[in-house]
């Protein structure tokens, strides 16, 4: 019983996941669990998970946010309807611009939150004014599209049956490749553990969790052929989520994240350049908002001066939600994920039921300071205890 309670607190907000899934399956009679919901809810979100992972980066550095993501999305997207759209740039070019952009942003507002020591809540609330500024005088305050078919197959088309079968056989190929793959990865994790005499968790919990995750994987991937089959844009995400989880786990750059966020005092005196670490915090940041506004553009098929608004509240929010410190050093990228994915069945699922917009943001807020309010009181007892 007492290893049913750990395995819970651990997961507490899959668990919770899975919980909003049901009670939204129920209330939509099913229909949030259709194949083109699914996949459309995946397009939905894209670029939260993709702002999430880069705002988790930030927040690892000692509970620092950036307000300004939303804002660099709205410009960004500006920058790629002008040479797209307008001036008929090469779409490869045009991306590529778009992203280095997005860097010099970074380099722009990281200089001045590591180097300058401004409060990096001050220079990203400045960025949020500058940035969305910046979108309305490129645009003139006007929405630029359609954009070309060939841009919009990179972000929204599927992955071809090779089969042309009643439903996506290559779909549920890929998603039994990637239970194989997951799998191994996990075997030789622990056993590459063992070696080094770590410290492992139980056999069966281990089989259990592999389990489970291989059974969602599939569920996903059959899901996914009843309707076209696997979206692009989830090969992009898994693509970010995978680089950045290992990323943040198995490299030393990544560990001083951690480190910065558990004491920073601490981590200079162990011979951290704290500095480096807060910089390249906002430059990875700014990046990833270019890549969010690159796929938004492609969604929405249009570049206007009034896009990414409130995308930084999603980002902190599927954050904390996730299970990162408000306070820093705590948090992952899986986490993260689980809590785009809430944020997003959250939204659609009152949107189908026919939940009023503004009863909506009292939910959502109401969730964010559940998040954060568990995180803080957990904290304590454990200081207490």
């Amino acid at each position: 019983m007492d290893k049913v309670k750990d395995i819970l607190k651990k997961n507490t907000m899959l668990v919770a996941l899975f919980v909003i899934i049901i009670y939204f399956a129920i209330g939509t009679g099913g229909t949030l669990l259709y194949p083109r919901n699914v996949s459309v809810l995946i397009g939905q979100n894209s670029y939260v998970v993709i702002l999430a992972v880069g705002m988790l980066i930030c927040i690892l550095t000692g509970g620092n946010i950036d307000l300004s993501v939303g804002s660099v999305v709205a410009f960004i997207g500006a920058i790629a309807g002008k040479l797209i759209v307008d001036m008929k740039m090469n779409i490869w070019l045009s991306i590529i611009i778009c992203l280095v952009v997005g860097v010099l942003i970074g380099l722009w507002q990281g200089f001045w939150i590591a180097y300058i020591r401004i409060p990096a809540f001050i220079v990203t609330l400045a960025g949020m004014l500058i940035w969305r500024g910046a979108a309305l005088i490129v645009l003139d305050g006007l929405t630029i599209n359609p954009f070309p078919d060939n841009y919009l197959r990179l972000f929204n088309s599927y992955i071809p049956d090779v089969f042309n079968g009643r439903i996506n056989i290559t779909s549920i190929i890929l998603g039994m490749l990637l239970c194989i793959v997951y799998i191994v990865v996990q075997a030789l994790g622990r056993i590459n553990a063992s070696k080094k005499g770590y410290q492992t968790e139980k056999l069966s919990v281990l089989l259990i969790k592999t389990a489970i995750i291989c059974l969602v994987i599939m569920v996903m991937s059959y899901t996914l052929s009843k309707h076209e089959g696997i979206p692009t844009i989830l090969l992009i995400l898994m693509v970010v989520v995978v680089v950045y989880a290992y990323f943040t786990n198995k490299t030393v750059p990544g560990r001083y994240l951690y480190a910065m966020g558990g004491n920073e005092k601490a981590a200079k005196l162990s011979g951290i350049n704290t500095n480096n670490v807060l910089f390249f915090a906002y430059v990875n940041m700014a990046f990833l908002s270019a890549l969010a506004a690159l796929v938004c553009v492609a969604r929405f098929n249009s570049a206007a001066p009034t896009a990414g608004q409130n995308y930084e509240m999603d980002a902190i929010g599927s954050c904390y939600i996730g299970g990162a410190s408000a306070y820093g050093g705590i948090g992952k990228v899986s986490g993260v994920v689980i809590g785009a994915i809430f944020m997003g069945v959250l939204n659609n699922g009152m949107s189908m039921m026919g939940i009023d917009m503004n009863t909506q943001k009292v939910v959502k807020g109401m969730v964010l300071l559940a998040a954060v309010a568990f995180d803080v009181i957990s904290k304590t007892r454990k200081k207490t205890a």
